[in-house]
């Protein structure tokens, strides 16, 4: 997956590397922004505190 994602890039190596890191960058910033606040909604996150003796 990760070949063909390298072969479909257009251009020299170091334009290739450049879009894979704004690509890269690009999905961490929609998964922090988007993906992960929304799974927090759903998952059932349960408080715990350690209690005191």
């Amino acid at each position: 997956m990760y070949a063909a994602l390298w072969r479909v890039l257009p251009g020299p190596l170091w334009l290739r590397i450049l879009q894979v890191l704004v690509l890269v960058a690009l999905v961490l910033f929609v998964l922090a922004t988007w993906v992960f606040p929304w799974v927090d909604t759903i998952v059932n996150s349960q408080e715990s505190t350690v209690g005191t003796p």
